[in-house]
């Protein structure tokens, strides 16, 4: 890290601590073989693992659709605990920052993938800074940011925002998974190695300087377009051809392949750290895009809507302090609860904000306190938000375009209750639902 960049996270760490009081330059080579230290401290490292672009339909464990070969993801959820109803934001920008600052979009201004609405302001407080300033961690994030803009500073808005060790890549997507514009602590190069591999291989690097506790955000931008082969060694799928027509023909087997390939390097960070003492959070983004969406979820209604396709992600918690091993969680949840629920297990205190609340009691008591109501939204052109209780859910495309839905017997959203008269139950929800919404959006 530069002598400038240091500078800069710590006068922020001091300023935040104040106001509480109330490497290398190049990426590393193959890491097969890196051990990382075991924990030399009683509070649990936490690993946070994003896939980009995977909902439900193609993630093992959840529902219909054709799934790819993912034991490492597998042996996480017979480990640990897998969440059923857990919604992010229908893209990337707003789930990442929803996460990083425990907070909605409409807060925060970071309302869709471009700019200048994926820009996080220069003003909030990430996950980051709140471990290092209260909690003492060591932390970094690898991989996708798409955070930044001119507002924010760019390729320093990392470190801008207390977070000690960036390195990946700051845009939406690679124009090639074998050629990755990788950032580094503010300084740009071009790396000829695929972008899976080459993340894990600088996450391991990170980890093993690292004392505990640690925290380290993985940002891998599979299974995202551009859709392609992976290296064989990395996936399962047989008889694949890299031929761009091929891919075009099918891009849903290139899709599958991609995430095998996650997998497969998934693992080897899983088994690069002390699993004693680390929390292992794994979670998609957003639903996933049209070209690659699986009935029963409509091409339509997937990624970029605020429909369940759109929201409804795969969240796994396996490892340290989690007792409810190989069971689903059927609460609510939402992306902006990982900022409550990491500070928590980190131990810091006053961790709930007003949008983030912590799940940490779901780890070892089903009984635990629970959200009532979910709520995502997007912006752009065609702004809408969705709010949801444990059985309907309210879609709200402004100019007075709404639809009701009942999740409990419709889940996947055929049969707008708001085409025909509402029933006395169903009215009552809405009427709840509208409330409810009113209040999470006021300041």
């Amino acid at each position: 890290m530069s002598d400038s960049v240091s500078s800069r996270n710590a006068a922020f760490l001091l300023l935040l601590a104040s106001l509480w009081a109330c490497g290398s330059d190049s990426p590393v080579g193959q890491l097969a073989d890196v051990v990382i230290p075991p924990a030399t401290s009683s509070r649990p490292n936490i690993l946070l693992i994003i896939a980009d672009d995977l909902g439900l339909d193609a993630a093992p464990g959840y529902g219909d659709g054709i799934k790819p070969h993912m034991p490492v993801l597998q042996s996480l959820q017979s480990e640990g605990l897998t969440f059923d109803n857990a919604w992010a934001y229908p893209v990337c920008s707003p789930t990442r920052s929803s996460i990083l600052t425990g907070r909605h979009g409409f807060r925060t201004g970071v309302l869709s993938a471009v700019p200048p609405e994926n820009a996080i302001p220069m003003g909030e407080t990430s996950l980051h800074a709140l471990l290092a300033a209260r909690a003492s961690y060591n932390s970094a994030l690898i991989g996708k940011w798409h955070l930044s803009g001119s507002s924010n500073g760019d390729a320093d808005s990392p470190a801008r925002l207390g977070i000690d060790h960036y390195a990946g890549l700051l845009t939406g997507s690679h124009q090639s998974y074998h050629t990755v514009r990788l950032t580094q602590n503010g300084v740009g190069s071009t790396v000829n190695q695929y972008a899976t591999t080459l993340f894990t291989d600088l996450a391991l690097s990170w980890l093993e300087d690292q004392a505990s506790p640690w925290f380290l955000w993985l940002a891998y931008t599979a299974p995202h377009a551009p859709f392609h082969l992976p290296p064989d060694s990395l996936h399962y799928s047989q008889g694949l051809s890299d031929d761009p027509a091929a891919i075009d023909a099918d891009p849903l087997s290139y899709y599958l392949a991609m995430l095998e390939a996650m997998d497969t390097e998934m693992g080897r960070i899983l088994d690069a750290v002390d699993r004693q003492n680390t929390i292992v959070i794994f979670i998609g983004d957003n639903g996933p895009p049209t070209a690659v969406a699986q009935l029963p979820y409509r091409p339509r209604r997937v990624k970029g809507t605020v429909y369940q396709g759109g929201l409804q992600v795969p969240l796994v918690v396996s490892g340290a302090g989690v007792d409810r091993a190989g069971q689903r969680e059927a609460a609510l949840v939402s992306s902006v609860d990982l900022f409550a629920t990491i500070a928590e297990l980190a131990g810091t205190e006053g961790q709930d904000s007003h949008d983030s609340q912590s799940f940490v009691g779901l780890l070892g008591d089903a009984s635990a306190p629970a959200r009532t109501h979910v709520y995502a939204q997007i912006g752009g052109d065609a702004p809408a938000f969705a709010i949801r209780d444990s059985t309907y859910k309210l879609i709200d495309f402004g100019g007075g375009s709404r639809q009701l839905f009942n999740l409990a017997l419709d889940p996947y959203e055929r049969s707008d209750l708001l085409a025909d008269d509402l029933d006395s139950e169903a009215a009552a929800a809405l009427v709840s639902l509208e409330e409810t919404a009113l209040f999470l959006r006021t300041p």
